[in-house]
């Protein structure tokens, strides 16, 4: 039944004058742009067909936590801003939730944003769809070992028809597809319209998620070489786990780690035509809840006393990245580094690992502080490498700071 029209007028003109545009205006075209970005973040699946990922009986968290922090000065020259609360706005910030000893003792919200609410991960999901894998070698289900066609046999053929599930877990798989996130014409282009996540191009065909992987060529080098970071191989990877469980990604993702951890919040997943989830950025989740992921790795992959994730996997996954791999992907962020199961290790003395997704989106955590940091954002630029440098030394500075 339509709204009465004085009501649909009060509510766009409380919505517009909230947001600066009204709701209207954000589009499948402009919803990973600013403006638009502040609200789209937070309500992705307006925008996007997506998939409960279920927590079981949602639970309000209450209040946020109230802090000093917010005034705690920061190293000088850290980006020019003088404190964390100056930094945070700085950095494009919506959520953000500091952790010590498993205590929140910090949190931020921007009006835009909520303590119950969800907000786009993007790149962060391939981290969480790595965990749910972890789970499922666990109860025998999948062998990271084992070559992608033994349980997609349609891939062969492909980019991925001669290698191993570990291969993409690790981002080593050749592929011919170049990760340009502001591509509007060429495979990117395609990809994003098969997800969904851009309008489609009446001149061009449709097409699903496991359709367009199946076109992507492998490259002219072997498997296995240096890190190629590819976001098709995460969505791969979600497709992978609903052949070996026969369920939806979402459900599996609920039952093996989002209900065991003690999630508060529905999480949701975008999905494409077929319902194919996308697991490589598709994921939403609040603040909180991201950071019980972190406090759970933290605790070495236990959560009230019972384990979540494999301590072989762990420990795998916090030590066994091949650094010279990920030198010979010539990445500009963490010299030291590694990348191994989905997860970032940075290389530091201080253990310190995490999650990333673009526009700003972080889990970092550093086991020798005792620290879980999430920090989620509208950041316009999707990369922004040198915000992406102020943001590690941001979280080493926070790290190393006594509650």
């Amino acid at each position: 039944m339509a709204l009465p029209q004085e009501e649909h007028t009060l509510m766009t003109t409380q919505f517009a004058e909230a947001h600066g545009f009204e709701r209207r205006d954000v589009t499948l075209a402009n919803w990973r742009t600013a403006p638009f970005s502040r609200f789209s973040f937070g309500h992705a699946d307006e925008v996007v067909p997506s998939a409960r990922i279920s927590a079981g009986a949602e639970e309000p968290e209450g209040a946020p936590v109230v802090s000093d922090l917010m005034r705690q000065s920061l190293p000088e020259g850290l980006a020019g801003q003088p404190d964390v609360g100056a930094y945070l706005h700085y950095a494009h910030t919506d959520a953000f939730v500091l952790m010590k000893a498993g205590r929140i003792v910090a949190e931020h919200y921007a009006p835009n944003a909520g303590i119950d609410q969800r907000h786009i991960v993007f790149s962060i999901s391939k981290s969480l769809t790595a965990l749910v894998i972890a789970t499922l070698e666990a109860e025998g289900l999948m062998d990271p070992d084992a070559p992608v066609t033994s349980l997609l046999p349609e891939a062969a053929g492909s980019a991925y028809g001669d290698c191993t599930i570990r291969d993409v877990l690790d981002m080593r798989v050749s592929l011919a597809f170049d990760e340009a996130y502001l591509n509007t014409d060429g495979a990117y282009a395609r990809y994003r319209r098969a997800t969904l996540w851009n309008p489609a191009d009446p001149s061009q065909p449709d097409e699903t998620l496991l359709a367009f992987l199946l076109t992507l060529k492998k490259d002219a080098h072997p498997h296995g070489g240096a890190h190629f970071y590819a976001s098709p191989n995460s969505d791969l990877l979600g497709i992978l786990i609903e052949r070996a469980t026969g369920e939806r990604y979402a459900d599996v993702l609920s039952t093996r780690l989002w209900k065991p951890l003690g999630a508060r919040n529905h999480a949701s997943v975008t999905v494409d035509a077929e319902g194919t989830a996308r697991a490589a950025g598709g994921i939403s989740v609040t603040a909180r809840d991201l950071a019980r992921v972190g406090e759970m790795l933290r605790n070495g992959g236990m959560v009230a006393g019972n384990r979540l994730i494999p301590e072989a996997w762990l420990a795998d996954m916090l030590t066994a990245g091949d650094h010279q791999a990920w030198v010979d992907g010539k990445s500009n962020f963490f010299p030291k580094g590694r990348y191994r199961s989905q997860w970032y290790q940075s290389g530091e003395p201080d253990g310190a690992f995490c999650a990333i997704g673009i526009h700003g989106q972080w889990l970092y955590v550093d086991p020798s502080t005792e620290t879980v940091i999430v920090k989620l954002s509208s950041q316009p630029n999707p990369l922004d490498d040198e915000l992406k440098h102020d943001n590690f030394a941001f979280f080493r500075a926070l790290s190393a700071w006594t509650a």
